[in-house]
């Protein structure tokens, strides 16, 4: 008899498991750190400056005090190595980039000790993805967008081409 063997011989290169969960951090104190759209998006930028690690991220929800967001947490880390680099990253981000935030935290932690997570699979995905783009409405809060705006460059006229 033939031994007949059922093994593929092809790697499978990354990480294949779902490992999506919906996270939740509140500011320290719960200081009203996100009113502004500059801090949202800082923060924002931090988180996806760890995806060169594996992490992948879904929608963001921000209200004033706390961030809703949905990350795929890679294989080789359990969700406390997941929630202390993401927290860690940020935080260090934040005051990289808006100084005035050592003047309120003059201790370097942003982050509160609390945070919620849960799993999110392809069921709740959606459901997970709705309240995180709710949280504006859901608290009622108002974004100021004091983001920096480029002026339009006016294109020379006919005698000074």
């Amino acid at each position: 008899m033939k031994n007949v063997s059922s093994v593929c011989s092809k790697k499978i290169s990354g990480d294949t498991r779902n490992n999506w969960m919906t996270m939740l951090f509140v500011t320290k104190k719960r200081y009203k750190c996100f009113r502004k759209q500059s801090h949202i998006d800082t923060c924002i930028e931090a988180f996806k400056d760890l995806e060169h690690l594996g992490f992948d991220f879904g929608e963001f929800g921000f209200a004033v005090t706390h961030v809703h967001f949905q990350v795929n947490i890679p294989k080789r880390y359990s969700v406390e190595d997941a929630e202390i680099m993401l927290k860690s990253w940020s935080a260090k981000k934040m005051f990289e980039v808006h100084s005035g935030f050592r003047k309120r935290y003059p201790r370097g932690g942003f982050w509160s000790g609390y945070e919620h997570h849960e799993s999110t699979g392809r069921i709740d995905l959606d459901e997970s993805t709705d309240y995180c783009r709710s949280q504006q409405n859901r608290h009622g809060v108002k974004v100021i967008d004091d983001r920096q705006q480029t002026l339009q460059v006016f294109p020379p006229s006919g005698d000074a081409a």
